[in-house]
């Protein structure tokens, strides 16, 4: 799909790109947590920090639609039952998450392979239930976003999904997006952010990102889908 936005519509593609990053993150993360020896705390507080990071990121992202999609199509779509299973989702997402932050509470404190067998198991719980909702949001509510919501309306919800990044973690943000995108994917989120963001990320954003991949997915080096380091070194944005 080629990103295009024109002055009636939102481009609700946004949210699809957006949506990449949760489903590759929520793939990894099973298989980080299996792969940290046992015993090995150093490296369980590093995927612990991801794996925060990870749900603080899905959580504000889902407090954003709570607050501004949803109540926008309650008031204009006819079809309010699909509003309120996106809710009922979220919620069934915020219980995974529960489990999931109790079970990392645990494991980050000893790293016993027991206790990282039984995290992993909750992630991917946790990543069905998500993918269910991506699914649907994607398929069933985007279209309704693009009938009912402004231009002006939908780029609100793009700033307020910005909020929550620190200024020091944007390039990581910024790469997280681009990992997965399209040429042309690139070249549309590139080109709206800001001229010294794009001079940042040409000049250490990019290798920043990929410097912070490659230690992060070290332990799964042998296989292929963890391949950023040099299937994606330079390729994000280039």
């Amino acid at each position: 799909m080629s990103p295009s936005t024109t002055p009636e519509r939102p481009h609700t593609h946004e949210m699809v790109v957006v949506h990449r990053v949760f489903r590759r993150e929520s793939a990894l993360l099973p298989r980080l947590v299996r792969a940290v020896p046992d015993g090995g705390t150093a490296r369980a507080a590093e995927v612990g920090t991801h794996l925060a990071e990870y749900m603080a990121g899905l959580h504000h992202h889902h407090i954003v639609e709570d607050e501004t999609i949803w109540p926008l199509l309650r008031e204009r779509a006819a079809d309010q039952e699909l509003v309120a299973r996106m809710e009922e989702q979220h919620a069934g997402i915020d219980t995974c998450t529960a489990t999931v932050t109790d079970r990392a509470f645990q494991w980050r404190r000893t790293a016993d392979r027991g206790a990282g067998e039984r995290l992993a198991l909750a992630l991917e719980e946790h990543r069905a239930a998500l993918l269910e909702h991506l699914d649907d949001e994607e398929g069933l509510v985007l279209p309704l976003v693009a009938d009912h919501l402004t231009v002006a309306e939908w780029d609100a919800v793009g700033r307020r999904g910005l909020e929550s990044v620190p200024r020091n973690k944007l390039m990581l943000a910024l790469g997280a997006l681009l990992e997965d995108a399209t040429p042309q994917e690139q070249a549309y989120f590139l080109g709206r952010a800001p001229f010294i963001g794009r001079l940042l990320w040409k000049a250490i954003g990019r290798r920043q990102y990929t410097a912070s991949c490659r230690a992060l997915r070290a332990p799964l080096a042998g296989d292929a889908a963890a391949g950023i380091g040099a299937e994606h070194d330079g390729g994000a944005g280039r």
